[in-house]
């Protein structure tokens, strides 16, 4: 008997065997069925409720001026976007052509986002009218998965146009998006240029979730665990900026139908209180959604209004360049206070003949700028030698990026025996290739910020500041609450009775018989140099440096006009005009003002 339960016991354990193998078998295949065959149908139709991630954008930090004025601002506008979970694509056409999208738009975006979560809104177009928000709402049952949200633009409530200064946000580029992934997704608007990209970290905040259920066409149900899951967005820092809103607004409004640059800036701490560019462009064209017809007209207008001059634009300096071959000599001794040159309308080298602007006789180095007189610094320059009139040049912050909180911004041209060898050939450039650098000409080439550093180093009698546009960030909801821009300097190596011999030669430029007489105001002091630059491809270039009060300078500037002529007739009045301004007029206006309060 003893075989035959054995036997028995057997068979039933390979029937067991056989039936959980047949079981076994039979789930995975109904599973492989489910997830992998019927995975599409089941993905939509499996669950009632699913958990939608909403992301809450935060409020981009605003710009104050240094007086507490709003410059740049934000105000609601509304967004298209749709949701890829619930997007059903053959609704594809119809929005491109109602809202005018380029033929495969979507799809590119589709694609783009593809490896992102599909609960993610994706961005489609911004600055929706009410007529298109209308459209929506009525269309809402026809348009799975389209939804249109309120997000914040710029506004500029002040007036101020600050094109090349604020600059303006536009969407993550591919490249940016590879780069930043840990925040950003697709659709993201980003700084594009100026403070808004300089100080994008800053400025942009942090983003918020909300967690809601959503039935399985997409409807919002609630909030998940009654919202307690969610993450509040942090707003942006917000930025006191060293800008001067209301020299600003002059200052564009001086240059108005010109080309050229102004750069103004405080002596006594490398603060910009103006950098204007012009031509520029309306800002707020490029809050939203920007018209190609704007795009193609800055793009293609000669002018080139999209470029920022003020501190990517070189030009020669023509005379305002001539106090750094004044502290050359007197730095290191090649001159001093009494050594004199005669000018006889002219200075001769070779076989060329280097015009002056008059005969202006025996001059010493201080009546040598007051006079602007060439035929002194022709003679000067090779006197100094080129590696000497390079290593100031060098000192006063030429040739290099002067480090602005603005990433538009180019070193110049600054010659050297190196880069003439570069340039033409070692051995195959002479001396006289370096005469007409003593007036600022030649190959040198400066930016207008340049200019004004270099300026506010000679009001403040030798401290080279990097200039900067924001003063501080303050934010209540963040930690730490305020950031403070560290201010930067070095002092140059400039003897004290030389700066006061090469500002005493600008004094007299304005005070003197100089070249810019007609820039004295009454109760001012203003310092400053003329400056002709000339131009193979058109009229000359004006420029015009200058600081005020002489004695204890609270603004330093750069101004230039390209074709314009002569710096004294255009630039000089121009610079006249910010000065008294900033600090003449508008003191009246603060007198006045507490007088009434009174």
């Amino acid at each position: 008997m003893t075989p035959v339960r054995e036997i028995s016991a057997q068979v039933r354990t390979g029937i067991v065997s056989i039936l959980t193998i047949i079981i076994f078998f039979s789930l995975g295949f109904r599973l492989y069925q489910m997830q992998i065959i019927e995975q599409e149908k089941y993905q939509k139709t499996s669950e009632k409720n699913a958990i939608k991630e909403k992301i809450i954008e935060p409020y981009r930090g605003i710009f104050y001026d240094r007086n507490w004025k709003v410059l740049v601002d934000n105000e609601p506008g509304f967004t298209l976007r749709i949701i890829p979970y619930y997007f059903d694509t053959t609704v594809i056409p119809v929005l491109e052509n109602y809202f005018k999208l380029k033929n495969g738009y979507i799809k590119y975006l589709l694609k783009a986002n593809k490896n992102f979560s599909p609960f993610i809104p994706i961005r489609i177009q911004r600055g929706l009218t009410f007529e298109q928000i209308s459209w929506l709402e009525e269309n809402k049952e026809l348009l799975p998965g389209v939804e249109y949200t309120v997000d914040m633009q710029r506004s500029y409530p002040f007036g101020v146009r600050g094109s090349h200064l604020f600059g303006y946000c536009k969407e993550i580029s591919r490249k940016e998006l590879e780069a930043k992934k840990d925040y950003y997704i697709m659709g993201d608007f980003v700084g594009h240029n100026g403070l808004e990209k300089y100080y994008e970290e800053y400025l942009r905040g942090v983003k918020g979730k909300q967690f809601i259920y959503v039935d399985s066409k997409g409807r919002e149900v609630g909030p998940v665990n009654e919202g307690k899951n969610d993450v509040k967005p942090v707003s942006g820092y917000n930025a006191q900026l060293t800008i001067d809103g209301e020299l600003q607004k002059l200052a564009e409004e001086l240059l108005t139908d010109k080309v050229g640059a102004i750069v103004a800036i405080d002596p006594s701490n490398g603060e910009i209180l103006s950098l204007v560019s012009k031509p520029d462009f309306d800002l707020s064209n490029f809050a939203s959604l920007t018209p190609a017809s704007i795009w193609r007209e800055l793009n293609s207008d000669k002018n080139k209004p999209l470029f920022n001059r003020a501190t990517s634009s070189i030009y020669p300096p023509g005379s305002c360049y001539k106090p750094i071959s004044a502290f050359a000599g007197l730095n290191d001794g090649i001159i001093n206070e009494k050594y004199v040159y005669s000018c006889g309308g002219g200075f001769t080298f070779g076989n060329h003949f280097y015009k002056c602007m008059g005969t202006h006789g025996g001059l010493n180095v201080v009546h040598a700028i007051e006079k602007s007189c060439n035929t002194f610094f022709f003679s000067l320059i090779l006197k100094n030698g080129f590696e000497r009139w390079t290593k100031y040049g060098t000192m006063f912050g030429f040739g290099q990026k002067t480090g602005i909180d603005i990433y538009e911004e180019i070193p110049g041209i600054l010659p050297s025996i190196e880069y003439y060898d570069k340039i033409y050939g070692k051995g195959r450039w002479t001396k006289g290739y370096v005469v007409s650098l003593g007036v600022g000409q030649g190959e040198l080439g400066v930016t207008p910020l340049q200019m004004a550093v270099y300026t506010s180093a000679i009001a403040n009698g030798g401290i080279l500041y990097r200039p900067h546009a924001v003063r501080k960030f303050f934010n209540p909801e963040a930690n730490p609450k305020e950031i403070v821009i560290p201010i930067e300097s070095k002092k140059l190596p400039i003897k004290p009775e030389v700066m006061n011999l090469v500002r005493q030669g600008m004094f007299l430029v304005v005070n003197g018989a100089g070249t810019a007489t007609h820039v004295r105001i009454p109760g001012i002091h203003v310092a400053g140099k003329t400056g002709t630059a000339q131009n193979p491809h058109g009229k000359d270039h004006a420029w015009f440096i200058g600081f005020a009060p002489f004695e204890n300078p609270k603004i330093a500037l750069a101004v230039i006009v390209e074709n314009a002529g002569f710096g004294g007739a255009v630039a000089a009045p121009i610079a006249k005009k910010l000065i008294e301004f900033y600090l003449k007029d508008r003191s009246k206006d603060v007198q006045n003002l507490a007088a009434n309060k009174n």
